[in-house]
């Protein structure tokens, strides 16, 4: 699991003309504190972005989230209606299956990290050539997966205390597949963004269209689950239009 600011670093350069930009590392993710014995289950998740708009106390805010944070991007909207201004939730991760669905290599590793006993200690195992062939699996363009980035996430994936996040983060998976029932809550815009290759199904796409009828929908031909990696030059127009 890796939802830290840099995932976003194609797309900053792009929108930072039109926008003030804050990025974030998740709690316990990327450079963020890892606190021992802490939840990452959706809410708690969700409390750490809520607490970035209000301690900075900022409103009118456009809220743009991929995978995991698409999930707490919407159940902030709905939380925090009077600071919320727009959500683009791109490959919403609120499926059953998740990164599972993305190979056999995937299913293999997510299940080795969730299984009693050795699953810490295949949490901490982190192979190079592994972790590349699971995130090309949320790609459409394999070659947007870059090294330097590969290497980024493997310092944060050496951090003391690490791997635990990561196994827990696969652990809250049932929680953000309830967190959907937050999404009729929303009243800002909604924009739903997927890859045409994303890991989720027609039917996973199209049972959220219900939940959230009045959103705008688009599609991006070709590409995966990791957008911001592969075309952020889509998000910058879709966010840059409306600015």
């Amino acid at each position: 699991m890796r939802t830290q600011a840099e995932h976003f670093r194609h797309l900053l350069p792009l929108i930072a003309d039109r926008y003030t930009v804050h990025a974030l590392d998740l709690p316990g993710m990327g450079y963020s504190e890892i606190v021992p014995g802490a939840s990452y289950d959706e809410p708690a998740m969700r409390a750490g972005v809520e607490r970035l708009l209000t301690e900075l106390d900022l409103n009118d805010v456009t809220l743009v989230g991929e995978s995991m944070g698409a999930v707490l991007a919407l159940t902030t909207a709905a939380e925090l209606p009077d600071r919320v201004r727009r959500v683009v939730a791109v490959n919403t991760y609120d499926f059953r299956g998740g990164i599972a669905r993305s190979s056999l290599l995937a299913r293999v590793v997510v299940s080795g990290v969730l299984a009693p006993g050795v699953g810490p200690l295949i949490a901490k195992a982190e192979p190079r050539p592994a972790l590349r062939a699971i995130l090309q699996g949320g790609l459409g363009d394999k070659s947007a997966l870059r090294e330097d980035y590969v290497d980024e996430l493997l310092r944060v994936g050496a951090r003391p205390g690490y791997p635990t996040v990561a196994r827990a983060v696969y652990q809250a998976l049932p929680s953000l597949i309830a967190a959907r029932s937050r999404y009729p809550e929303i009243k800002a815009p909604v924009h739903l963004v997927y890859g045409e290759k994303d890991w989720s199904r027609p039917s996973d796409r199209e049972a959220n269209r219900r939940l959230l009828p009045a959103a705008d929908f688009t599609q991006v031909p070709k590409a995966g689950h990791f957008i911001a990696l592969e075309r952020p030059d889509v998000l910058a127009d879709l966010l840059n239009a409306v600015a």
